[in-house]
């Protein structure tokens, strides 16, 4: 499903100018930029800049399929003279994002050249946007040394250049220089891994646990680099504060459900912590689509989710894309920890998580929503229900007690 996009061109004291007429792009992903840049280009002869979502019309529970009727707010040097008149209003939010700002992408621009100066490098040609929305800002910028990429995040995101700086190559990408919301990465040969086959995830779950097993003596570095803490002591009270707060948002045997979950969760986390895996670094959003390369070289990007905690918190969003082979992505995870700890017990602490995890994605987006701009509300409004309902779904009743072998 296309998206039809409307640009709206804002001065830079973000009043609205006028509207191009609306055109198909064929990728439906809102945060999507390139084609739009290009197809503008090629309609209307005007390099535009897209700042943010103004408004959409599509269907968000799908992420890979949004499409529909989107309009955005853009920025332009010159802006054509065939602009129509729009009749909507742009109301100012003290949470927009710095890159979502007429002159905040040119800004990055600005810093990403200085780092290049001083490694002794500069762009060979104009900065390509990839994308932008309100977890992210993206340009593909090329050198004669090869392509460089820009990164500009919200300030909940702000640790992960310091996190990728402190992981290193091999794992991540070439950190080339690093400022608070900002990261300039070197370029990852290969193909991004949203299609991933079932041996290509069973290798991202052997190289994450080897990752995380690197890190599992090194807590105070990641504390020292702003990762959150979502050990214990910490998560319990945020998911309990969070079901308070949306338990309206699913039905009445639902909530009871998760409070019955909360209300044992001191007795979970006991059981959780008897079967010996300890807390370390957590990628936060890890399946296929964020890792790049092939078989024997693959780098594992977007570090913004990342957080200590539990490493099994991982497994849900790679087991949700796993299809009819979850379970033996699953049992290469169970042996590659049983392993990496041996006298652990990763399958009794998995069925333990699983609840937790889902419950923990409800969080992960109500925060989202708690920090962006109402007009981008569409990308995450949906995903704090799902994520309660799958809560209820996993075996979150009481459990019996049992001894780790």
């Amino acid at each position: 499903m296309p998206r039809t996009v409307r640009l709206v061109f804002v001065s830079p004291s973000e009043e609205p100018i006028g509207a191009l007429a609306p055109f198909e792009v064929a990728i439906p992903w809102w945060p999507e930029a390139a084609s739009v840049v290009a197809r503008a280009r090629d309609l209307h002869n005007v390099e535009v800049t897209m700042l943010r979502l103004i408004d959409a019309q599509g269907d968000p529970t799908n992420p890979f399929g949004m499409g529909g009727s989107v309009t955005y707010a853009v920025e332009a040097a010159v802006p054509p003279p065939d602009l129509l008149p729009w009749s909507g209003s742009i109301t100012e939010d003290p949470r927009r994002a710095a890159w979502a700002r007429p002159g905040g992408p040119a800004s990055d621009l600005v810093w990403a050249d200085g780092v290049l100066h001083s490694l002794g490098r500069r762009r060979s040609g104009p900065g390509e946007q990839i994308k932008t929305w309100n977890l992210s800002s993206v340009w593909r910028l090329p050198t004669r040394e090869g392509d460089t990429w820009l990164k500009a995040v919200p300030t909940f995101f702000a640790h992960e250049g310091a996190v990728i700086g402190a992981i290193g190559p091999q794992f991540v990408p070439v950190l080339l220089g690093t400022a608070p919301g900002r990261a300039l990465l070197g370029d990852v040969p290969g193909d991004d891994c949203f299609d991933a086959s079932l041996d290509l995830m069973v290798e991202m779950v052997r190289f994450l646990v080897d990752l995380q097993t690197k890190w599992m003596d090194r807590l105070p570095e990641l504390v020292s680099l702003g990762l959150p803490d979502w050990r214990p002591d910490r998560l319990g009270p945020a998911l309990a504060d969070l079901v308070t707060r949306c338990g309206g948002e699913i039905g009445p045997e639902q909530r009871r459900t998760l409070d019955d979950l909360i209300s044992g969760l001191p007795d979970r986390w006991a059981e959780i912590d008897a079967c010996g895996l300890p807390p370390t670094l957590v990628h936060g959003d890890f399946h296929p689509g964020n890792f790049r390369g092939q078989a024997g070289s693959l780098v594992l990007m977007d570090w913004g989710d990342s957080f200590i905690g539990h490493p099994l918190l991982d497994m849900i969003a790679m087991l949700d894309r796993a299809g009819d082979g979850k379970h033996r992505v699953r049992d290469e995870w169970m042996r590659a920890w049983a392993k990496a700890v041996p006298g652990s017990n990763p399958a009794r602490a998995a069925d333990l998580l699983a609840p937790v995890a889902a419950l923990r994605n409800a969080l992960v987006y109500r925060t989202f929503l708690d920090a962006i701009e109402a007009s981008e509300y569409p990308y995450h409004a949906a995903d704090v229900p799902k994520w309660l309902a799958a809560a209820c779904r996993e075996p979150s009743k009481p459990f019996e007690k049992r001894p780790v072998p």
